[in-house]
């Protein structure tokens, strides 16, 4: 997990004269195939590859790439028992697919250890870690896609592209290149393979991403969950380092603190697994100097700091690649307790499709899951991958049910062992949240630089303290901090599902690039003893005469008598850096608002207000500009209900028999199963989901057929009707 964070048979088939990449170790594994080797990409830097197919000689496969997390390798998805993030590459290849694994540059095998550079040492002098740069490790994997193509193994129009975390950021880079290739000087060219085939990506699925590496590591409060962010928002002001976390990277990208080894090899705590290159030999790759600058912190106004910023958010960040080429098919997974990258990550870059392209097919899994503090429970996991799998059945493979677009949340629940609460789903990811808690506050509070509890920040940092996302902590107001503590919630509870957006009058003493505000939303006990973190986010101030912020989305039901609690700081560290220079905020007029999955009820829940969004953004598609109807307006506050999945059964006579036929409305299935006369007569993974349930016969009779759909989330619906049995003499119809 940390490596991600910070992060068989057959029978041999006779070579061939050319193996797929030149690969030079082919066996059968784990009832696939399998061949494995070094392969030198464009610019010459030996990648450590493996390509799994269904069978020994296939040809023209929808192809899926699945890349690894910072400081893993292509191994995180060659474990047969392990399915990672997104299934590991034995699954994909039972399914009909290619599957491309292969180890990023600068990482174990792929130039990472000593060994490997000893073997390769000219080309590895080269082969060092330009950290998800789309010049390099993006055009990497779009170099091996296209020699796949070539070999005549995969299908130009079946690519699909998923990966975690680091892997997830560059899947992200990918959707944005969509056709297109980034040179080492910025411009971009089409994508073709190196026979000249035309490519662009079927589909893709990051999962756990970053789209703009600046902001993930140094949030400056100005992405918002119901806007379209400019770009220049992002960086303007520079953020708040997250110090930790960043550092933690920085330290898995040079040795082992997760797996990565080859499988069935012991883990070596501390081994060298990742090449940086050396101060001065590469600017624009050297990770050192640019977390080196981070650390010292702000103000980040000098040549160095800029000219860092640009390259991070050019060439690493998908956000800021030209976005007038329509994206792929695209299916994410985001963490709402990810506190590397959080949901808003994978917001920016929806938002924004949705308006410039929006017809692309889009659909969104968010959960307790991803980097710490996550839970990463076994049921969520499962469903990611299942979504994954059903998403590329669709929109690579071609075929399959379509899947829903659209956003599925499920909500973090502690203990960690309690099952998640959910899912819920939406049309996009306002429309979550049917109603809002606000509150408001006339009073005055101050902010301190040195306030705060450093017992509580260590509780929760995601990288020193346990990475437990239902810690609980003390729940006195500590000096130096703003509080505010809502009434109770009532004894039905209500499910913060969004992001909790402060409005607010801050005025600052001190030196403004060193100002921040640190803002954390509680859950504290009825006894008011103990809490636990729901949300956070790093904020600075704008100095004007109104703020308005968010904190990063989360889903979580505050129980009957439970008592939100919303915390200003100055830091938080260790998990945000403290500032250079002393400061003080005094807090004036705030209101915060809660989005709530409840229907106003016009007492503790009331219908959405009118959104309050900073200078320069605009609503996404999908947002309401105006607020719902006011409670005694005479209008109806409440959201229409989705309507109820149904099934119609139809049965009819072939040459074969009875044949069943399932028609689901109102809800994507994953599968029928068929029953005739109640035995089990089979199960249908794709629309129209039909299977033959009885035999022709001579006896005549009837029988009784029944047909249960299982839909996304564990739920069912199913249908039923008795028919006469097919003679063999004569073949009538029956339809319903």
């Amino acid at each position: 997990m940390v490596a991600a964070l910070v992060l068989t048979g057959l029978v041999a088939a006779p070579a061939r004269a050319a193996s797929p990449l030149g690969l030079d170790r082919c066996e059968p594994v784990q009832g696939v195939y399998q061949c494995s080797g070094l392969v030198r990409t464009w610019d010459g830097i030996p990648l450590d590859t493996t390509l799994t197919l269904p069978s020994a000689g296939a040809t023209g496969l929808p192809l899926v790439v699945e890349q690894h997390g910072l400081g893993n390798s292509k191994y995180e998805y060659l474990d047969p028992e392990s399915t990672a993030y997104t299934d590991n590459a034995y699954g994909w290849a039972k399914e009909g697919y290619a599957v491309l694994t292969y180890t990023a540059r600068g990482f174990w095998g792929s130039c990472g250890t000593p060994e490997s550079r000893l073997a390769n040492p000219e080309p590895c002098s080269r082969g060092y870690i330009h950290l998800a740069d789309a010049r390099y490790e993006v055009r990497d994997t779009q170099e091996l896609i296209g020699r796949l193509v070539d070999d005549g193994v995969a299908d130009p129009a079946r690519i699909g592209v998923t990966g975690d975390s680091y892997g997830g950021g560059q899947s992200f880079i990918l959707t944005a290149l969509s056709d297109r290739v980034m040179l080492p000087d910025g411009r971009l060219v089409p994508w073709r393979s190196p026979r000249g085939t035309a490519l662009r990506l079927a589909a893709s699925a990051p999962v756990i991403p970053w789209t703009d590496l600046v902001y993930a590591v140094l949030p400056n409060g100005r992405t918002f969950t119901n806007t379209v962010v400019p770009p220049e928002a992002g960086a303007t002001p520079v953020g708040v380092f997250k110090t930790t976390f960043a550092n933690a990277i920085f330290a898995a990208a040079q040795f082992a603190i997760g797996p990565g080894q080859p499988t069935g090899e012991p883990f070596v705590p501390g081994r060298p697994i990742g090449f940086l290159v050396p101060p001065g030999v590469d600017p624009e790759a050297d990770v050192a100097t640019a977390v080196a600058r981070a650390d010292a912190g702000e103000p980040y106004d000098d040549a160095m700091a800029r000219s860092l910023v640009e390259r991070f958010q050019r060439f690493r960040s998908a956000y800021y690649i030209d976005p007038t080429s329509r994206p792929p098919p695209l299916f994410v997974g985001s963490g709402f307790t990810d506190d590397l990258f959080p949901v808003d990550e994978t917001l920016r870059f929806v938002n924004r499709t949705r308006r410039d392209h929006p017809s692309t097919p889009i659909s969104l899994l968010l959960g307790d899951f991803g980097h710490q503090r996550a839970s990463n429970k076994a049921p969520e996991r499962a469903r990611l991958i299942e979504a994954i799998h059903d998403w590329f059945d669709q929109h690579v493979r071609g075929d399959g049910a379509a899947p829903a677009q659209g956003v599925e949340a499920f909500t973090q629940t502690c203990p960690r062992s309690a099952p998640s609460g959910g899912p819920f789903r939406a049309p996009e990811f306002s429309a979550l949240a049917g109603g809002e808690v606000r509150y408001s506050s006339t009073a005055r509070q101050a902010i301190l630089s040195g306030g705060g509890d450093p017992a509580v920040g260590l509780a929760i940092d995601p990288a020193t303290g346990g990475g437990d996302a239902c810690r609980r902590t003390g729940a006195d107001d500590a000096p130096g901090t703003a509080s505010y503590r809502l009434p109770p919630a009532p004894a039905s509870g209500y499910t913060l599902l969004g992001a909790p957006t402060i409005a607010a009058r801050l005025a600052v003493s001190g030196q403004p690039s060193a100002t921040q505000v640190a803002a954390r939303l509680w859950d504290v006990a009825p006894d008011g003893r103990s809490q636990t973190l729901v949300a956070r986010g790093l904020y600075r101030p704008s100095g004007g005469s109104s703020d308005v912020f968010q904190l990063h989305p989360n889903g979580w039901t505050f129980a009957a008598g439970h008592v939100p609690r919303l915390e200003l700081l100055a830091a938080d560290p260790p998990y945000g850096r403290v500032s250079n220079q002393p400061f003080q905020i005094q807090v004036e007029r705030l209101e915060l608002r809660l989005p709530v999955r409840e229907r106003a009820d016009c007492q503790v829940v009331l219908p959405t207000a009118t959104p309050v969004v900073p200078p320069g953004q605009a609503l996404a598609p999908g947002v309401a500009a105006a607020a719902a109807p006011a409670c005694g307006s005479g209008g109806d506050p409440r959201p229409s209900p989705s309507p109820s999945p149904r099934m119609r059964l139809r049965a009819r006579c072939t040459g074969d028999g009875v044949r069943a036929t399932a028609i689901v409305r109102g809800s994507s299935a994953r599968h029928v199963d068929f029953f005739a006369n109640g035995r089990r007569a089979g199960r249908d993974r794709r629309a129209p989901f039909s299977r033959i349930v009885a035999e022709r016969t001579r006896q005549g009779g009837s029988v009784r057929v029944l047909a249960r759909a299982s839909l996304r989330g564990g739920e069912s619906v199913r249908g039923a009707r008795t028919v006469r049995a097919c003679g063999r003499a004569r073949a009538p119809r029956f339809t319903g």
